[in-house]
């Protein structure tokens, strides 16, 4: 078996924006199975009109009021929503940041890794969200 800590410390960058697309990979499957993607559609359609809505009544506060308050309901819905996957992958997301973390004290990176796997995961969870067609 190949030992990972001579790999990891040798090519630090490649390690950290493989292990971004490896969690960005499992929270995009995890979301496609858990989430109710009709349901989030639908909820951020009804934000959309929401929002064109209170640009219409940007003079009324009353209205604005109102459509506020109803808006800050479907983000309630839409959290609700996204809290079970959210919870899914939390735990195991915790374990591998802390692998990570202790990983790469020893490399070349050591201070900046974590900019590596931001902009890694946000560039392949974007590229995923597309590909398993996620709200």
């Amino acid at each position: 078996m190949v030992e990972i800590t001579p790999l990891i410390t040798s090519y630090p960058r490649l390690t950290i924006i493989v292990l971004a697309i490896f969690i960005s990979f499992f929270i995009s499957i995890i979301n496609y199975f858990v989430l109710d993607k009709e349901k989030m559609r639908e909820i951020k359609e009804k934000q959309k009109k929401l929002q064109e809505e209170m640009k219409n009544h940007k003079d009324n506060p009353q209205k604005l009021m109102e459509l506020q308050k109803e808006m800050f309901s479907h983000m309630g819905e839409t959290m609700r929503h996204s809290l079970k996957p959210m919870l899914i992958t939390l735990i195991p997301l915790l374990f591998l940041f802390n692998f990570m973390k202790d990983m790469m004290v020893a490399t070349t990176i050591a201070t900046t890794w974590l900019w590596y796997y931001i902009f890694a995961s946000l560039f392949s969870s974007i590229i995923f969200r597309k590909i398993f067609n996620l709200p």
